[in-house]
């Protein structure tokens, strides 16, 4: 069984910095796409950063020059290094994989359960 496990949600004053971690584990063949989706309250939810097998990676205008997203292939990793931290950026934080479980040819897209990041003034 796979699944997605993050960390490091919590509480952080405006203009501060956060890193969430979300680790995948199980029975897993191969990782294709991660990353990483917000919810706000009274929001749909959003893409907020997204990086391939190979690293290419892209981002939420909104977040553009202030986050990093990266990962660890060999960990089965993927980390989101959130800077200059805006009260706009007060929400649900989602990691998001598509993952190939051992022994399926067919990827999967999975979530894991949130963590809380929020902001203050």
């Amino acid at each position: 069984q796979v699944q997605l496990v993050e960390s490091g949600g919590g509480l952080v004053q405006a203009g501060g910095s956060l890193r969430l971690s979300c680790a995948a584990s199980g029975t897993i063949f191969n990782i294709n796409g991660m990353g990483w989706y917000r919810q706000a309250p009274g929001k749909q939810r959003e893409l907020v950063a997204a990086i391939t097998s190979g690293g290419s990676t892209r981002y939420a205008d909104s977040v553009k020059g202030r986050f990093t997203i990266s990962r660890d292939n060999a960990e089965n990793t993927v980390y989101l290094q959130m800077n200059i931290m805006k009260l706009e950026d007060t929400a649900v934080y989602y990691c998001n994989a598509e993952i190939v479980p051992n022994g399926i040819k067919q990827a999967f897209n999975y979530w894991g359960q949130g963590t809380q990041v929020t902001v203050s003034s």
